[in-house]
């Protein structure tokens, strides 16, 4: 069968891939390429059955061939260097812990999103952007989803926008709606809207009423 190209992952990336069959050298994966990817059993956590998926590290053997990893702490350090507050970066999710998600950044330094910090739900392996919300002394990173200060705070008034207008000019949302529902029907933190309906009033987009929020007849 053909490969899309745009679906074939390389050495070096963190991808999460399903397991397609299982023999005496390993479990293979496939990687959208020709031949399937081993994944050795020295590499392994547990043992993969045929249909599940795998969150792995794509590396070159000893034998200069691509194999793959469910050991990312051989691989990902936890120390990032070259990396400043409130960087634009490439993550690909990892697993829950109790104090949120943990994420690997540009493909080597595990970085955290906090749970109180998530506006929706993620997926592990899952592909996106976020911000580097700050590198802590130690060398680790905490993360964000979304950019700090103007532009974080322009995104949160877009939101509501388009949140207005989806629901006929009219949200039944003010300051004293609880953050779950605000981030229920918003997807933004309650700071976040607070922030967004005053810089939106300032700017005459928007009228707040004692039942919620309007937008002005203009928009």
């Amino acid at each position: 069968m053909t490969q899309d190209p745009s679906c074939q992952s390389a050495i070096g990336d963190v991808v999460l891939l399903e397991v397609v069959a299982v023999k005496d050298a390993g479990a293979f994966l496939d990687w959208g390429h020709p031949n399937d990817l081993l994944l050795p059993y020295s590499e392994q956590r547990g043992r993969p059955r045929v249909g599940q998926q795998v969150l792995v590290m794509i590396f070159e053997d000893d034998q200069g061939r691509p194999a793959a990893s469910m050991r990312l702490e051989d691989f990902i350090d936890d120390q990032a260097e070259g990396l400043k507050n409130g960087d634009k970066v490439a993550l690909v999710i990892g697993e829950r812990t109790d104090l949120g998600i943990k994420a690997v950044v540009d493909q080597r330094f595990w970085g955290l999103l906090y749970h109180d910090e998530l506006t929706r739900p993620l997926k592990r392996g899952e592909r996106l952007e976020g911000y580097v919300r700050r590198v802590r002394e130690d060398g680790r990173l905490d993360l964000s989803l979304m950019p700090s200060g103007a532009e974080k705070q322009q995104l949160a008034a877009e939101q509501v926008i388009k949140a207005l207008e989806a629901h006929q000019g009219f949200l039944a949302l003010s300051d004293k709606s609880s953050a779950a529902t605000i981030k229920s029907q918003l997807g933004i933190s309650k700071s976040a809207f607070k922030q967004a309906i005053g810089k939106l009033y300032k700017q005459r987009r928007i009228v707040i009423e004692a039942a919620g929020i309007r937008l002005t007849p203009s928009e």
